[in-house]
């Protein structure tokens, strides 16, 4: 499944505001960059995550948000340091961009 333009816009939209946002297609999804670190991931399907390390991931770990793990080819299950932007995030730009700062400011 191939990103639209309206999920790239949206994303983008999301975290506008904080800083130079640049992004790069990446195995059918996109990475997301401020003033070119890779904060966020944009997956194929169209959900955004935040990369979540140090306190950060902490704090997501604690409200429960969703991690990105997949399963490699010999079967063993991986887990990336990105987690699913909460729902009430992705309508609410303003959360969006406090947790992009918090995300940044942990790395």
């Amino acid at each position: 499944m191939a990103l639209t333009p309206e999920q790239i816009d949206h994303a983008v939209e999301l975290f506008e505001g904080v800083g130079t946002i640049t992004t790069r297609r990446m195995f059918g999804g996109m990475c997301l960059y401020i003033d070119g670190t890779v904060f966020a991931l944009l997956r194929s399907d169209g959900t955004v995550l935040l990369k979540a390390v140090n306190t950060f991931r902490d704090r997501v770990e604690a409200e429960g948000w969703t991690r990105w793990e997949y399963t490699r080819d010999n079967g063993t299950r991986s887990a990336m340091p990105y987690w699913e932007l909460p729902e009430a995030a992705l309508d609410d730009p303003d959360e969006a961009r406090a947790l992009a700062r918090a995300s940044l400011a942990a790395m």
